[in-house]
């Protein structure tokens, strides 16, 4: 890009489908099986779980976006107009804390679970608050995969947000839209729910400040006439081919990002 910023870090990968570069180091992984609890029937912890996520962390989440990042928002009215009805979000993977929170900005005041790495709920010290916060790992075998599936549809069916990073791994500042596989997009296909993507795009401010643009987009729906798995692969094209277009506003490039063949 020819906008971009000059001084930069280098990165390099080999599989941008594989390589991560936010790696949690020296955790045992939390086995999520069958036992497992995806939804909680306690009230106590429903309570906790809503505070935690709407009323306590939400002026935590607005004062890290806006100081760290001066976050903006373009479509985000696209989000309250689906707000009586449940839905999933995509977004682009770029940030270690920023992207816990970015979605449950776009759409306060819906709640806002996301699915997440095991490796995200065995954090010593933050375990709690990450399930707290709507995280639902997701699952080590089958078992645990029905009440995993059951949780997803509870959630939309209460007319909540679910958020889900296709490229599955973490590359910091990373302005282009990694190549993700389709499998994530059979929740949407099978609940027959509206489906949204939220692309942060990276520019340079005259004082100096990175600044995030969020660009919300959607909704996108499946195509009932195609299989199940053509209707998948069809809507993960639509969300990536838009995700793509909106990336390409990005203007700064604070770490370069480059492919080793060896």
């Amino acid at each position: 890009m020819d906008k971009m910023h000059k001084e930069k870090e280098v990165y390099y990968y080999k599989d941008e489908l594989v390589d991560d570069f936010a790696t949690m180091e020296n955790i045992k992984v939390v086995n999520v099986d069958e036992n497992y609890k995806f939804i909680h029937k306690n009230p106590i912890w429903n309570i906790a779980s809503i505070l935690t996520q709407n009323v306590l962390s939400m002026p935590i989440k607005y004062l890290y976006a806006k100081i760290k990042f001066d976050i903006k928002f373009v479509g985000r009215e696209k989000l309250k107009k689906a707000k009586k009805r449940g839905y999933f979000i995509y977004a682009n993977h770029t940030q270690i804390f920023a992207d816990t929170f970015i979605p449950s900005l776009a759409n306060y005041p819906k709640r806002n679970f996301f699915i997440v790495d095991p490796a995200n709920i065995s954090m010593p010290g933050l375990k709690l608050l990450v399930r707290l916060l709507g995280a639902f790992p997701l699952p080590s075998n089958l078992k645990a995969y029905k009440n995993f599936l059951n949780a997803i549809k509870l959630t939309i069916e209460k007319k909540h947000s679910i958020t889900i990073y296709p490229e599955a791994h973490i590359w910091p500042y990373y302005t282009k839209i990694r190549n993700f596989k389709v499998v994530s997009f059979k929740y949407p296909v099978e609940l027959n729910t509206d489906v949204f993507c939220l692309t942060n795009t990276y520019h340079k401010k005259k004082n100096g400040k990175i600044q995030i643009i969020s660009y919300i987009d959607g909704p996108f729906t499946a195509n009932n006439n195609l299989t199940k798995k053509e209707a998948q692969q069809d809507l993960r094209d639509k969300v990536y081919n838009k995700m793509v277009e909106r990336s390409k506003n990005s203007d700064y490039e604070k770490i370069q990002y480059i492919k080793k063949y060896n």
